[in-house]
C-alpha cells in the first residue's frame, strides 16, 4: 500500500516517523493510501519550517509582479486537471462528483483574486504632508506562515490561504487532514513538475496533533491559518497566540434558515434542501436549524419532508446521485446518537434516516435525510453542530422571536431569510449576529474577494480568509516618512 511521503525543501520526503494511519474511501472503506502519523511526525514539521525560512528570505525579495505569474500557472494547472482532482475529492471526503467541480472552482476563483488584489493594495497610501515631506504605507511579508485544513474541503480550503500567502511573499506549510491526504498530495505533484518556485517555498506535511503542535511551537512560523471545529479552533488560537503567532481560526456553525409567510413554497422548500444534505451536511454553511415564522409551518414542513424523501444518496461517482455518505464510522455513529438525543429530548422523527443501507455500498458510512420537529430550544440537538444530514425546525409567530432565538446562539457563520418583503430583509440582515448572511439564499458563501466571515464561537481572530482580509492577514504594514526638500543642492 502506499504511503505519502511529505514534500519539503523541493523533494518529495518519507516521514521520519514509522506510524501511519489508512486514508479509507467513506462510500466502501476501501483503503485508498496509508499516511505518516504519530509524533514523529513533528520532526517532519520542524524540517519543514527551517527550509521553508529559508525559502522566505528569498522569496520575500522578488518583485511582487514576479511573485505573482506562478499563481497564473497554477490556475492554469488546477483547471487542466479538475477533473481528476474532483474525482479525489469524492474518493477520499464523500461528496458527489458535482461538488467536488463546484468546490474546486471555488479554489480557482481564490486564486486569480490574489493574483490581483495584493498588487493593489501593496502601497496604501500616499501624501505630501509638508513642504518635502512624503508619507506612505506599505506592506511586507510576515515569513514561514503555517495553514491546517479539515477533512470536508480539501480543495477548496487550503486555496483561502496559500495563493495570498504566496503573493505577499511568504512562505508556506501545510498539514491537511490526515483522513484527506490525497487531494493535496496531488496538487502539490503538480506544483513540484511544473511551477518554477524556490525550493521549500511550499511544503506539505503529514501527521496529526504533534504536526500541528509543533507548527503552533516553531519560532520561525509568524502566522497560523485554522478551519475546523470550535473547540480545536480555541485550541488553536490560544496555543498560537501565546506563542506570539497570528492566528485566524475558523470554528464550527449552527446554521438557522428562517422562512417569512410570504416566500415562495417550491423555490425556498428546494433550496433549502440543498443547503441542508449538500455534502452530506458536512459543511460550515450547511443549513441546519429551519424556522418557519409564522403560520407557514405545516406548508412547508410537508414540502421539506417531501423533498428530502426523494434526495438520491449514493456513491458520489455515480450518475445521479445528490448525497453521499460522512466521512468516517465513527462520523455516523455521533451523528445518529445526537438524533436519537433529539427524539429523547422530545422530538419528532418526520424523517429517520438511521441505519440507512446503498446496494452495493453495505460499508459505507450513510445516513439518509433527516428531519426532526418540536425539539426543546434549549435541548442538545438544537445547540450541537451535527456536521450531517439531520434537519431540525422550530417554529416563532414573529420575526424579532426569531432574531433574538439565532443571537442568543454560541454560533455566528451564517443566518438566511426566505422573504419578498424588503422591510422583513434589510431589518434581517442588520440585526442578526452572524457573519455571512443570505437573503433568499441557502448557501451564504462568500465569492473570492469577499473574506469568509464568521462571528461568535464560529471564528477566533480579527482578519478572516480570501480577499484582502487574506492580504492584511499575510502582511505587515510599515509607514515611511520621508524628507527630500527641493531647496538642498546636490553634492558629488
Amino acid at each position: 500500500m502506499n504511503t505519502l511521503k511529505n514534500y519539503i525543501d523541493g523533494v518529495w520526503t518519507e516521514s521520519v516517523s514509522k506510524q501511519t494511519i489508512d486514508v479509507l474511501n467513506p462510500a466502501n472503506q476501501e483503503v485508498l493510501a496509508t499516511v505518516p502519523f504519530g509524533k514523529d511526525t513533528a520532526q517532519d514539521m520542524q524540517n519543514a519550517i527551517e527550509k521553508a525560512h529559508q525559502a522566505y528570505l528569498e522569496w520575500k525579495e522578488v518583485p511582487t509582479m514576479k511573485r505573482v505569474q506562478p499563481l497564473f500557472k497554477l490556475k492554469t494547472l488546477l483547471e487542466d486537471h479538475s477533473e481528476e482532482i474532483a474525482k479525489l475529492i469524492t474518493k477520499e471526503c464523500g461528496k458527489t462528483y458535482a461538488e467536488s467541480l463546484g468546490e474546486l472552482q471555488r479554489a480557482i476563483e481564490n486564486v486569480e483574486v490574489a493574483c490581483g488584489t495584493y498588487v493593489m493594495a501593496q502601497s496604501e497610501f500616499s501624501e505630501n504632508i509638508a513642504n518635502g515631506i512624503d508619507e506612505f504605507m506599505i506592506r511586507q511579508p510576515l515569513g514561514v506562515c503555517g495553514c491546517i485544513t479539515p477533512f470536508n474541503f480539501p480543495g477548496m480550503i487550503p486555496f483561502w490561504f496559500l495563493p495570498y500567502a504566496i503573493a505577499t511573499g511568504n512562505a508556506f506549510v501545510i498539514k491537511p487532514s490526515e483522513k484527506v491526504p490525497m487531494t493535496m498530495q496531488y496538487v502539490f505533484e503538480l506544483i513540484d513538475e511544473k511551477l518554477d518556485l524556490p525550493k521549500g517555498l511550499l511544503s506539505l506535511v503529514h501527521g496529526g496533533k504533534d504536526a500541528v503542535d509543533a507548527m503552533l511551537q516553531h519560532p520561525k512560523v509568524k502566522a497560523i491559518s485554522f478551519v475546523g471545529s470550535t473547540n480545536v479552533a480555541k485550541y488553536i488560537y490560544s496555543e498560537g497566540t501565546k506563542y506570539g503567532k497570528r492566528v485566524q481560526a475558523q470554528g464550527g456553525a449552527k446554521n438557522p434558515v428562517v422562512i417569512m409567510p410570504d416566500a415562495d413554497v417550491d423555490m425556498t422548500t428546494q433550496i433549502i434542501i440543498d443547503s441542508v444534505y449538500g455534502c452530506a451536511g458536512q459543511r460550515c454553511l450547511a443549513a441546519s436549524v429551519i424556522i418557519p415564522t409564522g403560520d407557514n409551518k405545516r406548508q412547508f414542513t410537508e414540502a421539506l419532508v417531501e423533498a428530502a424523501k426523494s434526495r438520491n444518496v449514493g456513491y458520489g461517482l455515480e450518475s445521479g446521485v445528490e448525497m453521499g455518505p460522512v466521512i468516517t464510522p465513527e462520523s455516523k455513529q455521533r451523528i445518529e446518537g445526537l438524533i436519537q438525543k433529539g427524539k429523547d429530548e422530545g422530538g419528532n422523527l418526520l424523517l429517520d434516516g438511521r441505519n440507512a443501507k446503498i446496494s452495493g455500498y453495505e460499508k459505507g458510512n450513510f445516513v439518509a435525510p433527516t428531519i426532526l420537529e418540536g425539539v426543546p430550544l434549549q435541548g442538545e440537538i438544537i445547540n450541537t453542530e451535527i456536521f450531517g444530514p439531520v434537519m431540525s425546525l422550530v417554529n416563532f409567530n414573529e420575526l424579532d422571536q426569531t432574531i433574538d432565538f439565532i443571537n442568543q446562539g454560541r454560533y455566528g457563520n451564517m443566518a438566511c431569510i426566505f422573504t419578498r418583503d424588503g422591510l422583513a430583509a434589510r431589518k434581517f440582515r442588520s440585526e442578526v449576529m452572524a457573519g455571512n448572511v443570505g437573503v433568499n439564499i441557502g448557501v451564504a458563501a462568500p465569492v473570492a474577494q469577499f473574506p469568509f466571515s464568521g462571528w461568535k464561537e464560529s471564528f477566533f481572530g480579527d482578519l478572516h480568509g480570501q480577499g484582502r482580509h487574506a492580504i492584511e492577514f499575510f502582511t505587515q504594514t510599515k509607514v515611511v516618512i520621508e524628507r527630500w526638500p527641493k531647496n538642498w543642492s546636490r553634492k558629488f
